[in-house]
């Protein structure tokens, strides 16, 4: 089947994704809370003659075509804690929750590609796995439930592929780069306990505001002084809490932050590094400090022959001059873990109306991609899909 056909067969399909992805956008669930979106794929799936299968508790797989080869397709189905602002007729109808990041998107395109698939399923030399995967915006993220229910073991696939709707492209252009293209991500908690005193008498206390000031600020030393300056890493303290008045010093005060590194070596040794020094800088403060970290997702590393295949068949697709590379981010990813376990590759489609310069990022109440890159994204997922088994 030719490049071109795979994406006209997307656009016959464009009504009926498109109203999978408004259902679901008005129905958003957070994270391993995802039950009725699971029974809507699920419903989804076998209205196409394809069997689901619940995994995961709240993820759902199922399979296209037959033989021993096999290649994995992945969508993330969760929501955000958001309050959506942006006023569709179609928004989110579940109070304080919105699809901010496109989920709704990547599992429209994915039955979208099922749909496809399994239409021309007499063509594939092999099987598709579609991997709807709940719980990628929390930790400890859905793609480790789902190795942890042997789902890879049981189909063995060679490869898996996968992507992120992106408004800083527009529509009908397509990123991609091979290597470190996401980093780690570790969630960083404090609790600092000094005494309490009024303000007026700082002596008769242990100030953990002062001392909290003051770690902030040492903790960027950590990367400089630690990090190779060509690698890129980041530590930000991302929230404080503690005092009620103006002349009263708090026993606690709290704090929060992230760690973000595409090196891994370095990072561990990072998390040693922040709890000694935090400790030490506090104790000149009188002030006692516990550190906790959340490990996080480990960095998305794109193998470079997949990358390599999915780069080849977006630019039959879509031609050579929409298909860009991608500048890394610090952003964070949990189809981190598939990689690690086989050749994989995460795309950016870009969602930007091109009628438009810019548009509200991802995660803002605001944002709203433009739907009609929704068949190209299905189209991208079966025939790199099928071209990989093909090869």
């Amino acid at each position: 089947m030719e490049f071109a056909s795979w994406l006209d067969a997307a656009r016959e399909h464009f009504d009926v994704i498109v109203a999978h992805r408004r259902w679901l956008h008005r129905h958003p669930e957070l994270s391993f809370d995802e039950h009725n979106t699971r029974d809507y794929i699920a419903s989804a799936l076998q209205q196409l003659g394809i069997e689901p299968q619940i995994v995961a508790r709240t993820g759902v797989v199922a399979t296209i075509g037959s033989g021993e080869r096999c290649v994995a397709l992945r969508a993330d189905i969760d929501a955000l804690p958001i309050t959506e602002r942006t006023g569709l007729p179609f928004a989110s109808e579940c109070s304080g929750v919105m699809h901010a990041c496109g989920h709704d998107c990547h599992t429209a395109m994915l039955l979208g590609a099922a749909a496809i698939l399994k239409a021309h399923e007499e063509l594939l030399g092999g099987r598709v796995l579609l991997v709807f995967q709940p719980g990628e915006e929390k930790a400890p993220g859905g793609a480790t439930l789902v190795i942890a229910d042997g789902v890879f073991e049981r189909y063995r696939p060679e490869a898996i592929f996968g992507q992120h709707v992106y408004p800083d492209a527009p529509t009908g252009t397509i990123e991609i780069a091979s290597g470190p293209i996401m980093a780690s991500a570790d969630e960083l908690y404090w609790t600092l306990r000094g005494k309490g005193t009024h303000a007026a008498q700082p002596h008769k206390g242990a100030n953990p505001i002062r001392a909290a000031a003051e770690l902030i600020l040492h903790l960027e030393s950590i990367v400089q002084q630690t990090r190779n300056p060509l690698h890129p890493a980041l530590l930000a303290v991302t929230a404080i809490e503690g005092g009620t008045a103006t002349n009263i010093v708090p026993d606690c005060v709290r704090m929060k932050g992230t760690l973000r590194s595409f090196d891994d070596e370095w990072r561990r040794a990072a998390w040693n590094r922040i709890v000694a020094r935090s400790k030490v800088l506090c104790s000149l403060h009188g002030v006692e400090c516990t550190v906790e970290i959340a490990e996080g997702y480990p960095p998305l590393v794109n193998d470079d022959a997949a990358t390599a295949h999915a780069r080849s068949v977006a630019e039959k697709l879509l031609a050579p001059t929409n298909v860009r590379t991608f500048e890394p981010k610090l952003w964070a990813e949990d189809f981190a873990f598939y990689a690690r376990r086989m050749p994989a590759a995460f795309w950016m489609l870009g969602c930007r109306p091109p009628e438009v310069d810019a548009m509200p990022a991802l995660h803002s109440p605001l944002f709203s991609p433009d739907e009609n890159a929704l068949p190209i994204g299905a189209a991208m997922l079966a025939s790199t899909a099928a071209a990989w088994i093909e090869r």
